[in-house]
């Protein structure tokens, strides 16, 4: 039986940034559809309509993988009227190919090659800064460098979207992935990375060790939790 009581510290095989197109392609196209069965992307929905957006705001997604939550957004900023630019990060060659052929028909979305700690992502280069699933790579000590330069780098608020480690949520997507994918990495990671999610008490804790206050946490279906950390302001966590 899997320890749920503490995050796994073990790699996932998507942490390898070498991988070939003939590996990441077919996956990138699982994780969308698993994204959207699973309904991750109303998270960051509900995260904008609290902050509030405005035209010519540009929202940057970190360890954005194949870029399917901002074509998602774009096709959301165009159908409310909004201005938008969007800005993918990823550390992985070929997810960022992939993004780039499949984000073609938005030119509204540009992408980086690039780890998110470096130098090329600079102090309020960015008005939102946001992450689906990807904070969770971390450890608890370059989860609080992760969060404190994601903030850093935003001028108004970041919003992460990331897994809450629970016995249902492990067992439900070894089911779908078992149903569903082809992919031996899938299979593995997705069990994998709920064993690295978080419980509340734990985002709790890094938040206040990275001296942040400002911030409202929320679970969300299907077993995320919604962290908004904002830049100014005067909000608590629910």
């Amino acid at each position: 039986m899997p320890d749920f009581t503490q995050r796994s510290t073990l790699p996932e095989m998507m942490d390898d940034f070498q991988l070939g197109n003939d590996t990441i392609f077919p996956i990138m196209d699982e994780l969308e559809v698993i994204n959207k069965l699973l309904g991750g992307y109303a998270v960051f929905f509900n995260a904008l309509k609290k902050i509030g957006i405005k035209n010519d705001m540009t929202i940057s997604d970190w360890g954005c993988g194949g870029g399917d939550s901002l074509r998602v957004l774009a096709k959301w900023g165009r159908k409310n009227g909004k201005n938008l630019k969007f800005v993918g990060v990823d550390a992985t060659a070929t997810a960022v190919e992939y993004a780039r052929l499949h984000s073609s028909p938005y030119p509204e979305i540009s992408y980086i090659h690039s780890d998110v700690m470096s130098e090329k992502l600079r102090a309020d280069q960015f008005d939102i800064v946001l992450s689906s699933l990807f904070t969770h790579h971390f450890d608890n000590a370059d989860w609080i460098a992760l969060v404190r330069k994601m903030l850093d780098c935003s001028r108004k608020a970041v919003i992460v979207n990331d897994l809450h480690r629970h016995w249902f949520a492990y067992h439900s997507i070894g089911v779908l992935t078992q149903a569903f994918s082809k992919s031996p990495m899938v299979k593995h990671d997705s069990k994998l990375s709920v064993l690295k999610g978080f419980q509340r008490k734990e985002i709790e804790e890094l938040l206040a060790k990275a001296g942040i206050a400002n911030y409202q946490l929320r679970w969300m279906w299907a077993f995320r939790w919604q962290l908004i950390i904002y830049k100014d302001g005067n909000i608590n966590a629910e």
